[in-house]
């Protein structure tokens, strides 16, 4: 198997990273890489938004940084989605990442 990275863009003053959302699953979890891009499971449906609030949520708390500092930059109606942290430096994000995705 092809070892994968998981590419972190810095953008203005935080940073972007790609994320492949799981809905309907039993446990809101990240679950390791697929093609580039962060994998994680999440309870939601996706309707109405919700598997995008509970992304938020998610990340907003493994990463211990405030939901309104997460959005999703792209990908609303995709499983395949952009997702910015407003204030976490791409060296800090890698770090926080690292033993989900080892």
């Amino acid at each position: 198997m092809n070892e994968q990275t998981l590419t972190v863009k810095e953008c203005d003053g935080g940073s972007q990273i790609a994320v492949l959302a799981l809905p309907r699953s039993s446990r809101n979890e990240i679950v390791g890489l697929q093609d580039g891009r962060l994998k994680i499971k999440l309870t939601s449906a996706p309707v109405d938004g919700s598997a995008n609030r509970t992304c938020v949520k998610f990340l907003a708390k493994m990463f211990d940084v405030k939901a309104s500092s997460v959005s999703i930059v792209s990908g609303e109606t995709s499983r395949k989605k952009i997702v910015q942290f407003e204030t976490v430096k791409p060296a800090q994000l890698l770090s926080r990442i690292a033993p989900f995705i080892d």
